[in-house]
Formats: structure tokens, sequence, C-alpha cells
């Protein structure tokens, strides 16, 4: 088992790594203070639900903790104020006070859902991320929680810190193979933004990585839990550092918006998006390979290098423009500058974007 710990001052909290941990969440719940007093709201989907909850709500009970379970459908649409709503009456209806907690049981959606209503039932109580896919350890650590607006995502949200992070490996065991590659999209920018020689090292292993491999998930999922640990240590709130994690999420962002929030998985938009990025990186005088290389471990992973040709440039632009990082008329991009390095850019111009997102429908997948 591999902890971490995420440096907050009185607010820091564990990353627990490891295999069987949804058996011993008990202990873990006491160990860091969740009240066995006031009731618990387990948030899952109905991917999950079949998969897991039965598990943890009975470890849960076993150790005397009072149980409620919430199931919203799969997908980025149960990130919406809609369901948000519905939650929060369940909450009231289990009688959830200030003393209970939120648990999310599920990937990055349920975490971002489960962690806003924490954030805002009752002016913010506290909760759990217990992770099931690769995608999540990117989202279940640093408290950025949200629902999507249909213009923007992640536009309604708040910064809410978990009281520790549960990750247990074994659940990633029954993930379909579409949601393992774009998990590992964001395993492959922790390295891009941090750490060259983890970019190699997710090259040279992404067959055992996407085999489900036990040590080389154990491996990579905890350093890239230490990159996001580390920036999130030095700039909660995104001020400056924080920013540096968006790689590849401005373009990414856009295209999810546009397609709804369904032909897209988080992974698959943000790997286009980094490969936009990387693009962009060159027009700012990066090193040839810091475009090739981005492509080819991100081809190597499975995942998408190239915009659809049905997907409009303009609904891009128009989406691009509603997201947080547009301001006064160009757009706040993370620019890699070598592999491994980015710097942050807030002078982008939005006419340089377009270029750069015409281009990513005419993206060879050869590479």
């Amino acid at each position: 088992m591999r902890e971490l710990t995420v440096q907050l001052g009185e607010r820091s909290y564990p990353i627990y790594i490891g295999e069987g941990l949804l058996q011993e969440a008990s202990s873990y719940f006491t160990k860091h203070g969740i009240s066995k007093k006031s009731p618990l709201m387990i948030v899952t989907d109905s991917n999950v639900a079949g998969v897991h909850l039965q598990a943890l709500e009975a470890e849960l009970a076993a150790g005397g903790f009072t149980v409620v379970s919430s199931i919203v459908p799969a997908g980025e649409g149960s990130k919406s104020l809609t369901v948000l709503e519905t939650l929060v009456g369940k909450a009231l209806e289990a009688g959830l006070d200030r003393k209970s907690a939120i648990v999310a049981l599920g990937g990055g959606v349920v975490g971002d859902l489960a962690g806003f209503v924490a954030a805002s039932y009752m002016r913010g109580i506290k909760f759990v991320q217990i992770p099931t896919t690769i995608l999540a350890h990117d989202s279940s650590v640093g408290g950025k929680v949200a629902v999507n607006h249909p213009l923007a995502k992640n536009i309604i949200g708040a910064f809410h810190q978990p009281e520790l992070v549960l990750y247990d490996l074994n659940t990633l065991q029954t993930l379909p193979e579409r949601e393992v590659k774009a998990g590992l999209s964001e395993v492959v920018k922790h390295g891009l933004i941090w750490d060259a020689g983890f970019v190699d090292w997710c090259e040279q292993n992404a067959r055992k990585l996407l085999s489900l491999d036990a040590d080389a998930l154990g491996y990579a999922l905890h350093n890239g839990c230490s990159v996001k640990a580390e920036v999130v240590s030095r700039d909660e709130r995104e001020n400056d550092l924080r920013a540096i994690l968006n790689l590849g999420h401005t373009i990414g962002h856009a295209i999810e918006a546009v397609a709804g929030y369904g032909e897209f998985l988080h992974g698959e938009a943000i790997s286009i998006g980094m490969i936009g990025s990387a693009k962009l990186g060159l027009r700012y005088g990066a090193p040839e390979d810091v475009y090739t290389t981005t492509k080819r471990v991100l081809a190597k992973c499975g995942l998408p290098i190239r915009l659809p040709a049905h997907i409009d440039v303009d609904a891009i632009m128009d989406a691009m423009m509603h997201d947080k990082k547009f301001k006064e008329g160009t757009v706040v991009f993370i620019v890699p500058t070598a592999i491994g390095k980015v710097e942050i850019k807030s002078d982008v111009p939005v006419s340089l974007i377009r270029e750069i997102v015409e281009q990513l429908k005419e993206e060879s997948e050869q590479v």
C-alpha cells in the first residue's frame, strides 16, 4: 500500500493507494474522524453500483456507520444542477446533518458531483473520495468539485477538499477497455507537465498499463497523484502554478461541450487537447520532440490524436469563449516548452488557437 499526503496545513489529507482497501473502508473512515453518529450518503453511478456498492455498504454498516446510497445515471450528463438538486433532496430525506459525510464511489463525474453536493449542502460538510477509475486519480485529488452548464464544463463549482482519498486498485480491474485508455490520458499529462522520465516510462510500459498490470498501475497512479499533490499543496486555488494541471483542457473541455458531454470521454477529449497544446508549443519555439513525443505516447496508450471531421470549429471556438480561462479576448493556455516542462501563457490570441484547432482536424493518425 502506498500513501501520500496533500499538504494543506490543518486541511491536509492522505491518499491511500493499494489493493483491497474497499474491504477496510470503515477503519480508514474511523481513523480520519468520519462520524458514526450521523448518516453517510454514498453517491455512485449506475455502472459502479452493480459492481462495488453492495460491498462498500456492507463494510461500512459492519463498522457501525449508518449508510444511505444514491445512484445517478452513468456519464457526464449527471454533472448537472438537476441531478444536484435531486441529491440534496435525498440527503435531506435521509437526515444528513452538518456532521455527516458524502462518499463519492466512482469516477471523475461522481467525484465532481458528490463533492459539489458536499461543498454546498448546509454550506459544506465532509466528503470522502473512493475513485474507481484510472482517470479519477487526477480528479479525486485537489478539491475541485463542480457541475456543468450546457455552455461550459465545470463552470458551477467550488474548492472543497476531501477528508481522505481511498484508491483500491482492485476496482480498476472491472473497467471497460475504453475507460482504461481514457484514464491514461491524465497519467501521461502528469509526466508531460512535470517529469520527462515518467513520460518515457509510460511509453515503455503502455502495454502493461493497458492490461491493468497491478504493479505498473500502482507505480503510475502513485506518480500521477504525487505530481497532483505537490502542485495542489503549493497552490490550492489555482492562483498560478496549479493552472499547469490544465494542459490540454482548454481545447478538451470545448470538445466535450460541443459534443454534448457524451461522444467523447473526458480523457479522450483531453488527449486531443494535449496534441493541440503541443502544436501550440511549436509555434512558441518548443523543440520538435514536444509534439512528436506527445503524439507518440498518447497513441501508444490507445488515445485519439486528432479531431474528428464532423466537429465544427466555430462551435469549438464559441465553447472556448465560455471557458473560465478566457479573459479579455485572449485565452490562458498551458504551453509545453519541453517534455516535462510547461509555461502558463496568458495572452494566446484566439486567432492562433483557431489555427491549431483547424489543424487538429487535419492531423494524421500515423505515428
